[in-house]
């Protein structure tokens, strides 16, 4: 594994035991599934690239679109769904049909990081998730300061 890519899991891993809330991106404090990508991207990248706008939790369902994936087209690099790897952002659809609204940060082929209703984040098996991946990307590179 790449070091960028052990720095992006080190961070992802930094949020384990963050409580679950809506909207949040503060690690140890409260986060939801975009929020510790937020974070994720501010420990490793530095400033945000795009606000992200309020949004309810049947936001995907009320607009209609596939939002979540429009942005990490805009902001990550597009990985085959077969070849994501440790660091890789993974995105999921709850159903097939439905908008993708699920995020996660793969730290293996068969493991992942998320914050998920109810939950604290957490690193967990992917077994579950897999079925409903519907989306990888990998971090950009970091600008040359």
């Amino acid at each position: 594994m790449s070091d960028r890519r052990k720095e992006i899991v080190a961070a992802a891993r930094g949020w384990i035991g963050t409580p679950y809330r809506h909207q949040a991106s503060l690690r140890g404090v409260g986060c939801d599934c975009l929020g510790l990508l937020r974070g994720v991207w501010r420990e490793t990248m530095g400033e945000e690239p795009e606000a992200a706008p309020p949004y309810t939790r049947d936001w995907a369902e009320a607009q209609g679109g596939d939002f979540l994936l429009d942005a990490a087209q805009r902001w990550f690099r597009p990985v085959p769904l077969s070849d994501f790897s440790a660091g890789d952002v993974l995105i999921f659809r709850w159903r097939a049909g439905a908008p993708a609204k699920h995020c996660a940060i793969a730290t293996s082929r068969n493991r992942m990081i998320h914050a998920h209703d109810g939950a604290s984040v957490c690193e967990i098996d992917l077994s579950f998730w897999r079925r409903r991946l519907a989306g990888a990307f990998s971090f950009p590179e970091r600008e040359a300061q």
